[in-house]
């Protein structure tokens, strides 16, 4: 049984995500990475050469991966990363609050309500 269950294992073809996480994707693997915000944010974090304006371009068509590409990823256009973040206020805010070079104006405008209003004015300076 076990010896069955290994040769599956071998025959089965794996994911964009089992090869990015265990070191197997490689710069060919971009595109099918790039499909999803989710895998080009992986990708770019992972994969050494990787193209991070093209993995950009993917991951801020989310606003979490949008933050967290600003936030982690050096090189990247904050502009870009911050139009996509500023979707939710949520993450707005955390885009004001922690990404140096943010606009904070259109941060504070993307932010709803009075809670975060209030963190906003509490936490992020003019």
């Amino acid at each position: 049984m076990l010896s069955r269950i290994k040769e599956d294992y071998n025959n089965v073809p794996k994911t964009i995500f089992y090869n990015i996480i265990n070191g197997l994707a490689t710069l060919a693997d971009e595109d099918c990475a790039c499909k999803n915000p989710y895998y080009a944010y992986l990708f770019s974090v992972y994969i050494p050469g990787a193209d991070i304006e093209k993995c950009q371009e993917a991951a801020c068509k989310n606003p979490w991966y949008a933050y967290l590409f600003a936030r982690f990823i050096p090189g990247v256009d904050i502009g870009k990363c911050q139009e996509a973040s500023c979707k939710n206020p949520i993450y707005a805010y955390w885009f004001a609050k922690y990404i140096s070079g943010a606009d904070k104006e259109k941060c504070r405008n993307a932010c709803e309500g009075i809670k975060l209003a209030y963190y906003f004015a509490k936490n992020i300076p003019k």
